[in-house]
């Protein structure tokens, strides 16, 4: 098998030179990669996901509003993502995401800090239930968070939805919470850096079986090309860091990485 590719944001604009080139170059017959899943995470972002999934034959989308976005977030946003996903199968929409919370850039002010977590966890909670509503995996974005988010997939139908906890970099004693709730664990490039000790130690206590690959292109480049523009090729270097951690052959890896993205993404 290919590398399933299961976050990535190609309509980003650092790809507006070579994006087609790219993309058709990674999923040919030739490439490297099995599937695109592209990621919204503002309305254009999504608007952008779905227009990719319909260019190209193995690109999907998944559409939702993430945590830094929420300030421009309408009811009438809400409304429309609903619409989409109700229409997911033509529309080759895989998940709900990428929708979460993130404190990291939250205001120093205590009273203003408490406002806007408070308003993203209002908006992440509207984004579970609709998943549920829809019969949507979800794809979940938390950073400096942790309690936070387990505390709304419990409370908002998260053990009913499933889905991938993206960019994990949370404790192994936290993948716990997430395993215990039916979440797949999305792994990237962090693996790879030299202070990742705490990623590296998660990923050896997590089952293969639950483990998903993905880039976060353009961001969050792996070693040896840390600080450059990311795309899907590099995922080799996160599976080959896998491999090494599980005392896997890298090809075993991918392999059982797709099939988990498969079953998750693809109901297979």
């Amino acid at each position: 098998m290919k590398i399933f590719e299961t976050h990535a944001h190609y309509d980003d604009e650092r790809f507006d030179e070579d994006r087609d080139e790219l993309i058709s170059s990674m999923l040919s017959d030739t490439g490297e990669l099995d599937y695109i899943v592209n990621v919204g995470a503002s309305r254009q972002g999504c608007e952008a996901s779905l227009a990719l999934a319909a260019q190209y034959e193995k690109v999907y989308a998944a559409i939702g509003f993430h945590p830094e976005d929420i300030v421009r977030l309408k009811e009438s946003d809400i409304e429309w993502l609903e619409n989409m996903l109700g229409e997911s199968k033509a529309r080759k929409i895989v998940a709900l995401g990428e929708i979460g919370l993130d404190y990291y850039y939250v205001s120093d002010d205590a009273d203003m800090a408490a406002a806007e977590k408070k308003q993203q966890r209002e908006w992440f909670a509207a984004q579970m239930n609709i998943a549920y509503r829809t019969h949507m995996p979800v794809m979940i974005h938390s950073r400096d968070a942790c309690q936070d988010t387990i505390d709304i997939l419990k409370s908002n139908h998260g053990q009913d939805t499933g889905g991938i906890i993206h960019c994990y970099s949370y404790s192994k004693e936290a993948a716990r919470d997430f395993l215990n709730m039916g979440f797949s664990i999305g792994i990237g490039g962090v693996l790879t850096f030299k202070n990742a000790k705490k990623l590296v130690e998660a990923a050896a206590y997590i089952p293969m079986d639950r483990i998903v690959l993905e880039t976060d292109s353009p961001y969050m480049a792996p070693e040896p090309n840390r600080g450059k523009r990311n795309d899907s090729r590099n995922i080799k270097y996160v599976a080959e860091k896998l491999a090494q951690i599980k005392g896997l052959d890298t090809q075993e890896v991918i392999d059982v990485t797709n099939q988990n993205a498969r079953r998750l993404l693809f109901g297979e």
